[in-house]
């Protein structure tokens, strides 16, 4: 992918709205969240309202979170106006709310537009080339909040799993399908110099971090253990787990996400020590 936070046909859609919406106040939407206009756009339309949205689009670098959020505001302020007209239907914004969720994003009732999915963990994965697996054990874990704890505990194992394989597929090191979760985990932090047994200098070796690390790693095999002996799904069993419930579940999940998050920001981090300094070998 291009590292684009949002895609170009979510983009696309919100200007198709902005055929609706006067000239000045699409103009002035881009304005106050600190957008100006490009010098010069390559972009012809008939609609001088869509060709006022595009020349402050293309200003956007859609990579940059922090811009990307206050472009989310221009979309909100949008949505907002569309809204409060006589002529607004409640299926008019079933297209971008579509687009939105491809992004991982989600609009409320209220026309707000949250991150379905850890703002920093978001931007790491549109920095992968393939980040399909991670993000269908993302989708899974939540969906089954509340409601399934124990299939949200499987999501949660399953997430450690699609992230170590991603993060060893994009450092060219050999991906065992068979291997368990603890020679998946320690294979991953090894490739990216995180395992705690790896003395290199830098500030991911201070004793601090090191413990941290540690702890890191034994958070994300206990998910498997949990998961293993019958608290999440995956096996079948004669009797239902007793005293499994919601909270046990978010913990599993949240303790994943950070796993994931963890290793997916060392990934794509351009000064990380894994870009300089010998890896340790994998087995995997």
């Amino acid at each position: 992918m291009s590292g684009e936070l949002i895609r170009r046909g979510t983009r696309n859609a919100f200007r198709s709205l902005a055929t609706g919406i006067p000239q000045a106040a699409v103009a002035g939407f881009w304005q106050d969240e600190g957008f100006a206009p490009v010098d010069e756009l390559d972009y012809d339309d008939t609609s001088v309202r869509r060709w006022t949205f595009q020349s402050y689009a293309e200003r956007v670098e859609w990579g940059d979170l922090a811009q990307v959020e206050r472009a989310l505001r221009v979309f909100e302020w949008q949505l907002r106006w569309l809204a409060r007209q006589e002529t607004h239907t409640d299926r008019a914004f079933d297209d971008v709310r579509a687009w939105l969720d491809r992004d991982g994003l989600v609009l409320d009732d209220e026309n707000k537009i949250h991150w379905s999915r850890p703002v920093g963990l978001e931007h790491s994965l549109h920095a992968l080339d393939e980040a399909s697996g991670i993000r269908a054990e993302l989708d899974r874990a939540h969906r089954a909040l509340p409601e399934d704890p124990a299939g949200a505990i499987g999501a949660a194992k399953q997430l450690i799993e699609a992230t170590a394989k991603v993060v060893l597929h994009e450092r060219g090191l050999p991906v065992n399908d068979n291997a368990t979760v603890p020679d998946l985990v320690k294979a991953a932090q090894q490739a990216l110099n995180l395992h705690p047994s790896a003395v290199q200098p830098g500030a991911d070796s201070a004793d601090g971090l090191k413990k941290i690390l540690g702890g890191v790693s034994a958070i994300a095999i206990g998910i498997a253990e949990l998961r293993n002996r019958g608290y999440g799904s995956g096996h079948g069993q004669t009797r239902a787990p007793a005293g499994l419930g919601p909270r046990h579940a978010r913990l599993a999940v949240n303790a994943a996400t950070t796993w994931c998050q963890l290793l997916l920001d060392t990934l794509a981090d351009p000064a990380a020590p894994w870009r300089t300094q010998p890896t340790e070998g994998n087995t995997t």
